[in-house]
Order: structure tokens, then sequence, then C-alpha cells
């Protein structure tokens, strides 16, 4: 368990890595740290993912994601200190909270200003994500709280890697959420509604979709995906706190800015790649640095694509 300030959470986790001395000793490290990029990788595409179909189908950038995604975490807390370890109980009760509080952050930033200038609702949001974190800090205290262990610390090595069961829930996680949201997009009427009202929302309102509502539910569906992200982010690194809403905006921010905001596809791969480069830019340097990689990453990519990954600038969910 880790103590200390919240930037320890940020810090490899040391079970997931080898300290062998010399050449074969770094390699090993190098690729412990690679597959410790990948598991975190996955899970800022999660964050991302969400983040990107709040934007896309909203239609306006938020500053509460990070929150959102605290709030997930907290909910999956309490919800394993009263039932013990129900991963699969949490996954639903962190995403009901943070579905719940999508549907606030609607009704407060979005719904009265969506045909206000796109600062109003912006300004709204970073408002809203400071009430949040504030009265959170009043009910949950400031300090860190320590995440029960709700997946048996097994590992499994293959040559030099080694990958612990905990890594292999979180990657299978991701993977079947992003599975079950293209399903919701592309074999639903419910998607085809969300990416109807993504791409022309007076279009959508013109054939008779009831474009605030699927808003809405829009909304809800990609704090939802944010809140399990925060749930595995804390069973990953076995500490919350309240003020971990920050950062953690920021990351998602960042990794669907690579993706073009609103392109669920590529806003993953920028989350699964500013994970990557986190944890492989700290095998030379200390977990302090571990910002100035991220997001130095990002800025190269931008010098040299302005409009991230995607392949041209405008794609919607």
């Amino acid at each position: 368990m880790k103590e200390g300030s919240y930037a320890n959470m940020w810090d490899t986790p040391p079970s997931y890595s080898l300290y062998e001395t010399g050449e074969a000793g770094r390699m090993d490290y190098f690729l412990n740290q690679l597959i410790n990029g990948i598991c975190q990788g996955a899970i800022y595409a999660l964050m991302a993912i969400g983040y990107s179909v709040v934007v896309g189908v909203v239609g306006m950038v938020t500053f509460t994601h990070g929150e959102v995604i605290m709030i997930g975490a907290f909910a999956a807390y309490y919800m394993f200190f009263l039932s013990g370890n129900q991963i699969i109980l949490g996954l639903i009760v962190s995403f009901a909270a943070s579905w719940v509080l999508g549907y606030f952050v609607y009704k407060v930033c979005y719904e009265r200003f969506f045909n206000a200038p796109r600062h109003v609702s912006l300004l709204t949001t970073i408002g809203f994500s400071m009430l949040i974190k504030n009265l959170s800090q009043i009910i949950f205290g400031p300090n860190q709280k320590p995440m029960l262990d709700v997946v048996e610390a097994n590992f499994f090595r293959i040559g030099a890697v080694q990958i612990s069961e905990l890594q292999i829930v979180i990657i299978i996680t991701v993977i079947i959420m992003a599975t079950l949201l293209s399903l919701i997009f592309n074999k639903t009427k419910f998607g085809i509604r969300l990416k109807a009202v993504s791409q022309d929302k007076t279009a959508s309102y013109m054939v008779g979709i009831n474009v605030k509502r699927v808003a809405m539910l829009g909304n809800c569906l990609g704090c939802g995906l944010g809140g399990i992200a925060g749930l595995l982010l804390a069973v990953y690194y076995q500490t919350i706190q309240a003020t971990m809403g920050g950062p953690l905006g920021m990351k998602a921010f960042a990794s669907s800015v690579l993706g073009g905001l609103t392109d669920v596809r590529f806003s993953a791969l920028g989350g699964l790649c500013i994970g990557i480069i986190e944890n492989l830019g700290i095998t030379v340097t200390t977990a302090s640095f571990r910002d100035m990689f991220a997001f130095g990453f990002l800025i190269l990519v931008l010098i040299i694509r302005p409009q991230g990954f995607v392949s041209k600038k405008g794609a919607k969910v």
C-alpha cells in the first residue's frame, strides 16, 4: 500500500516491476514497464472513450470528467467496504454513480446553454468541477484512502516478462467495455441516434429525434464509462483521494485531443499511447516526470499532426 502524497499514486506499483541489476535486469525492467504501460494505457483509453462520447454527443468540451472518474472510484470503494470484493457489483455501482452525476452535470452545465456561446458551458463545467471537488473533500476527507485488494495478487511469467492477474482483469474489462460501446453505437437504435446527434443536431431534430434527451443519455453514458475507469485505476494503485480528479481529467482530455476529441477509436489509441509513453519514460527517470512525458508526447504529436491521430479533422463518434 502506498503512503504519502497523491503524487505517489502515479508511481509504478512495485510488485509489477523487476529490479535486477545489470543489462539483463534493465531489459527485464523495461519489458515489465511496457506491460505496466499497456495496462495503465488501457485505463486511460477507457477514460478517453467516455470523454469523447460526452464531447461528441453533447458537442461541448467538459472539465468535469476528472471528478466523474473520482466519484466512480469512491462509489466502488464504499461498495467494496460494505459488501466485500465483488468486482462485478463494483463495476455496476461505479457506472451507476457516475451516470447519476453525469445527469446532474448535463442539467446544470449543458441543457440551458445549447444556444449560448460555447465558453458559457465551458466555464460552467469548470465551476461545477470545483464544486464537486470541494464537496468531495468535505464528505470523503482530504487524505488518501486505501482500496481493498479485490483481485488476487497472482503473477504469470512469460520469459522475462511477468503480468499480474489484476492487469489481465483490467485489460479484459476495458476491451469488453469498448466492445459493448461499439455494439451500442452500431447495432441499436439508441446508438444510431447518438451518432446522428453527434454529427448534426439540427438535422437530427428535423427527423424527429429528441436531441436534448439523446444528448443527456449520451453524456450519462460517457460519464458511466469514466466511473468504471475510476474503479480500475483505484484497484490498480490501491488508493483513492478526493483530489484525484484534476490530473485524471487532464489525461482524459489529452487522450481525446490526440483522437480529435470526438473519434472514440483514436481517442482510445491516444490513451494507450500516453500510458505506454509515461511508463517507458520513467524507466530512465523517476515517476515525478510522468506528466512531462505524457504532455510532451501530446505537444509533439500536435506539432506534427494538428488534427491528432485522426485521418481528417472533424471525425465523429
